[in-house]
């Protein structure tokens, strides 16, 4: 089968994450027609998560593209670029104030980027309540998008965006995410300046993190006086149950986590136990260095599902980036074929690239925090 061009394909995008909307919003600014299938029921069925930094080499340059650049700095919170590390007892040991007018890592929640994108497109781009099975047919094409409802959907072009365990990788990859061996566990506090006005000094306006080698935390505020902690352990991936726990104990996993922190200060443990409602289990997971596959034409992948990676402030900033470049690989090239090698030609090296920096990074987070407080 001979490749279609770019503006007669029927170009599929598999996520409705940063990185499918992005590509979905440049490819539309350019006049080529997608069309993004989403498992969630609508845009607002669940949480999309905490904070987030878009840089201004990657991220943001995704942005300026897709034409969002000034919508989105209108958006930011410049005041997040703030952070502070500090020792378990609580003292400030590295402070980084921004300087008036940066904007190299502004934070903006992920519901929030999530909503300019989606108001950026078309009526009616994003198909919701579509659970992606699998994805058949030929290498050269045409492919054909399995739901999970029993209907079927003939494309000229899959792009997986949709994440960690994408249903899409596996048309061309046989790859698994792995655990790292460090796991998160997520606890939420709301209004900080009220309920919580010493955390919310301790803390600052954008971030603060500590760890002792074995344990840590990272503090990170969001808008509307939230503040998420991300708890770090060196744990087994069950380690809840394995300690005869369930996750929704929330009073017997911070009895536990008081035992497992029991040497830090009481002010850094009011980051563990002030939380306010459940904690929340987060095994990092990591895709196998490098990842990559043999090209089909029909089939690529952006962000997570291409290239999974510690938590170390890259993961939507490559998604984006990945999706600027593969949309105007599209916009640029004769057919989807030459777009798609055109773009796995530099993303796939890029991304091992960093893959192979960040490779142990989970537990590094751990060792880089202790260090940087020995300083």
């Amino acid at each position: 089968m001979n490749s279609p061009t770019p503006s007669s394909a029927r170009i599929s995008i598999i996520g409705a994450g940063p990185g499918g909307l992005t590509c979905a919003r440049i490819l539309q600014q350019h006049g080529i027609a997608v069309t993004v299938y989403d498992r969630d029921p609508d845009a607002h069925s669940r949480n999309q998560g905490g904070s987030l930094d878009l840089h201004d080499d990657d991220g943001q340059l995704a942005l300026r593209e897709a034409g969002l650049l000034e919508e989105f700095f209108a958006l930011a919170r410049f005041e997040g670029q703030e952070m502070r590390h500090l020792d378990p007892a609580g003292n400030v040991l590295a402070h980084h104030l921004p300087n008036e007018g940066e904007t190299a890592s502004p934070e903006i929640d992920r519901g929030q980027l999530r909503e300019l994108l989606l108001r950026s497109l078309t009526e009616g781009t994003v198909r919701w309540g579509r659970t992606l099975e699998s994805v058949s047919g030929p290498d050269d094409g045409p492919r054909t998008l399995i739901f999970a409802d029993g209907t079927t959907v003939e494309t000229d072009l899959v792009i997986g965006a949709d994440g960690a365990f994408s249903r899409v990788r596996p048309a061309v990859s046989s790859a698994t995410p792995v655990y790292t061996g460090v796991s998160f566990l997520e606890a939420w506090f709301d209004d900080m300046e009220s309920a919580h006005p010493g955390l919310s000094e301790l803390v600052g306006k954008g971030s603060a993190h500590a760890a002792d080698g074995k344990r840590g935390l990272f503090a990170q505020r969001n808008s509307g006086g939230h503040m998420r902690v991300y708890l770090m352990q060196c744990v087994p991936a069950n380690w809840i149950a394995a300690n005869g726990l369930r996750p929704e104990d929330t009073e017997g996993i911070r009895a536990h986590l008081l035992r497992e922190y029991a040497d830090w200060s009481p002010r850094t443990l009011r980051l563990i136990t002030d939380n306010d409602g459940a904690y929340v289990d987060r095994p990092l997971l990591a895709l196998p260095v490098p990842h990559t596959w043999e090209h089909s034409p029909g089939v690529t992948l952006l962000g997570d599902a291409a290239h999974l990676m510690p938590p170390l402030g890259v993961g939507v900033n490559l998604a984006m980036l990945d999706a600027g470049e593969l949309a105007l690989a599209l916009v640029h090239s004769a057919t989807v074929d030459d777009a798609v090698r055109r773009y796995e030609s530099t993303m796939l090296p890029r991304s091992a690239e960093i893959a192979r920096m960040l490779e142990g990074g989970a537990q590094s987070m751990l060792d880089l925090f202790e260090s940087d407080e020995r300083r």
